[in-house]
């Protein structure tokens, strides 16, 4: 089972109705699955995300980022009086996903400065005590997990805590990026994320114009075809797999998903119907 999304529901103007009012509902009719990123920055509430859930079809379903200081992107003292505290938020708000069988899997995505250490694999055990047996992905940004001698026992620990490995597509620029590994670690599950190839605007992840430049990119044919063939070899290792497009700067992630697609032969039943405008024929 191969399922295609995007990151967002808000960014891809090429696949709104005329009007663009509903775009979580526009969305749901020509994806089945939606990665939320918002959650990366704040954690919504219970009745946003069963607003989410009510407003798409049974058969859709979500990925959840984990909030930032899960990752330890900021401290968790920030935002909350304790760790436990953020946590139980965070298990509330998925909490009308996960009920209604809709929550495909939560998107640990950790810092270019979380590299392969030992405090931090204790991390990762620590991670896996605090969400349970819930479906959780794990996707690095160093380099360090991947070297010839760390990468067996990085996708051995990965393994053996049950967690999904992120293969990502992204630029290859310095220890703050990881290559392409095409291995599973969960045979349920593996997560593929694509961010495009745009070296120069990946190195501006701190400055005030990134979202117009970090992700802007556009897959070729070739490019499309490539991740075909990958995702056809990772389907003889897990069930299923979820590819997410993240190159979004630029408007792109859409019609690149739809080209993916397109180049896998797969349709999706269970959709949402298509919004029209009253004029639309």
């Amino acid at each position: 089972m191969i399922t295609i999304g995007l990151t967002g529901w808000s960014d891809h103007e090429t696949i709104y109705s005329s009007t663009g009012k509903h775009k979580l509902e526009d969305y749901a009719g020509h994806f089945p699955m939606v990665e939320v990123d918002t959650s990366y920055y704040a954690i919504p509430s219970p009745q946003t995300t069963e607003k989410w859930v009510e407003q798409t079809p049974e058969e859709f379903s979500f990925v959840v980022k984990a909030f930032q200081a899960m990752t330890k992107h900021k401290e968790w003292q920030q935002y909350y009086d304790s760790e436990t505290e953020m946590y139980r938020r965070f298990m509330d708000a998925i909490a009308p996903m996960s009920e209604r069988g809709r929550l495909k899997a939560i998107l640990f995505q950790f810092p270019p400065y979380f590299g392969c250490t030992k405090e931090n694999v204790t991390y990762l055990r620590a991670t896996r005590e605090k969400m349970g047996d819930l479906p959780l992905a794990i996707e690095f940004r160093n380099k360090t997990w991947y070297t010839e001698s760390n990468t067996p026992q990085t996708l051995a620990l990965l393994k053996d805590l049950g967690f999904i490995h992120t293969v990502v597509d992204e630029p290859q620029v310095g220890n703050g990026s990881v290559p392409i590994v095409l291995k599973a670690t969960n045979e349920e599950m593996t997560l593929i994320r694509l961010h495009g190839r745009n070296s120069a605007g990946w190195m501006k992840a701190n400055s005030p114009e990134w979202r117009e430049v970090r992700t802007l990119y556009r897959y070729n044919e070739e490019e499309i075809n490539y991740w075909a063939e990958n995702i056809r070899y990772l389907q003889k290792q897990t069930k299923e797999i979820i590819v997410i497009f993240n190159n979004n700067s630029g408007g792109d992630a859409a019609d690149n998903a739809k080209q993916l697609q397109k180049a896998l032969d797969i349709s999706y039943e269970g959709l949402a119907p298509m919004q029209m405008n009253l004029f639309d024929i």
